[in-house]
């Protein structure tokens, strides 16, 4: 890694760090590998694995549980010890054991077991951008900001090309667990580059004191009032997105004339356009504070969310690409920067706390998706979910008045 981080543009800091170009090229990586499995997990379940709804809604809550589980283990620890480079690999390596278990062994059981314990257990998310804070410690806070909106669009950008990819692949009669074999593959591929270019223990201790907290006195802080408050805020803002997973495509179903080709398609044109919009954010939110533009983004994502269901099985269903990714990349960009901020001089803990709003927003999505299929149906869930976001945005507006901690 490089020494002290210059004021400059977001990709020329980018360029100039090998820790960053590390944590950029794996958020790509991860991304590649997220949006392969991501659309089609909700599908499998319920279909294919005969998990039916209220199986895949308690899936839903054990994956969220393991991985917000791993996340602070890893995060305080990492944080503890200065040992960031060992627990990288470790993340990386159970992703590319989950990928293999389906691949060889795909079963019901497997199944639970790759997206129910393997796979979340992973916290090479969380990790990548807390390697981001540590080699961006020294820029300045705007510039911090937009690096970590950068790393967050990185993640999204192979929605671009992949999901488009795997739409016309199904709509050739390909099967939709082939999806297991090429997930794989990226996987071994991140495992190898995690090996050869994350840096190492020395070089991120330059930048990175150990924090002194032992993992008692660590979860006390994270218990504090301030914090709780706004992460549970946070967590039903970051629930839209679990919801609009959770029911993409079993709403763009063959009852509406749609398909798996054209879930893949409209997960990949969100996700695409999501990029610049992410890119743009330092603008897009010029003058506001992070709740208030937080707030913003959850009312126009909601668009995208409520519509969905109006307008499955109509043309104008591709109109509700804009609004999805308009506000996506504030509810999703913007927390990261926020809970980082939220405990500053703990890289590795204040990443993980991405996990933990994950957690409480899969927790809140996953009841939407319990109570709004026993009420109604699909639709119904989405109205839950619109709900408690809007809820969330307001809490955390007005909590922010007062200082976190």
């Amino acid at each position: 890694m490089t020494g002290r981080v210059p004021r400059g543009s977001v990709f020329g800091t980018i360029l100039a760090d090998s820790g960053l170009r590390s944590a950029a090229v794996l958020s790509l990586l991860l991304g590649a590998s997220a949006c392969t499995f991501g659309p089609y997990v909700a599908q499998l379940a319920v279909h294919n694995f005969g998990l039916g709804d209220r199986g895949y809604a308690a899936l839903l809550a054990a994956t969220t549980f393991v991985s917000v589980t791993a996340a602070l283990f890893v995060g305080i620890r990492t944080d503890q010890t200065g040992r960031r480079r060992l627990m990288a690999l470790v993340a990386a390596g159970l992703l590319v054991l989950g990928g293999a278990l389906m691949t060889v062994l795909p079963s019901t059981p497997s199944f639970v077991l790759a997206h129910g314990l393997i796979l979340p257990a992973s916290s090479l998310f969380g990790q990548i951008f807390a390697l981001g804070r540590i080699a961006a410690q020294d820029a300045p806070d705007d510039l911090k900001a937009g690096i970590q909106a950068f790393l967050r669009a990185m993640f999204a950008l192979p929605y671009v090309v992949i999901l488009p990819a795997w739409s016309l692949a199904f709509r050739q009669g390909i099967s939709v667990m082939t999806i297991y074999p090429v997930g794989l593959g990226l996987t071994l591929v991140m495992l190898i580059l995690t090996w050869a270019w994350w840096p190492s223990d020395a070089a991120l201790a330059a930048r990175a004191t150990r924090s002194g907290l032992s993992l008692r006195a660590a979860l006390r802080e994270l218990a504090h009032p301030a914090i709780t408050l706004r992460l549970l805020a946070l967590g039903a803002i970051g629930s839209t997105g679990t919801v609009y997973w959770s029911v993409l495509s079993l709403i763009l179903s063959p009852d509406v004339g749609r398909g798996t080709s054209d879930v893949a398609l409209y997960a990949g044109l969100v996700a695409g356009a999501e990029v610049p919009f992410m890119l743009a954010l330092p603008i897009l939110s010029r003058g506001m504070s992070r709740p208030m533009a937080m707030a913003l983004g959850t009312a126009i994502y909601l668009v995208h969310l409520t519509g969905l269901p109006l307008l499955a099985g109509s043309p104008w269903v591709w109109a509700l690409v804009l609004p999805a990714a308009w506000g996506g990349a504030y509810i999703l960009a913007l927390p990261i920067v926020y809970l980082q901020d939220l405990l500053a001089s703990r890289p590795g803990t204040g990443s993980a706390l991405i996990a933990l709003q994950k957690l409480l927003g899969d927790l809140m999505a996953a009841g939407c998706f319990a109570l709004g299929t026993a009420i109604s149906g699909y639709g119904m869930v989405t109205v839950l979910g619109a709900g408690v976001a809007l809820l969330g945005a307001g809490s955390l507006v007005l909590a922010d008045r007062r200082k976190p901690v």
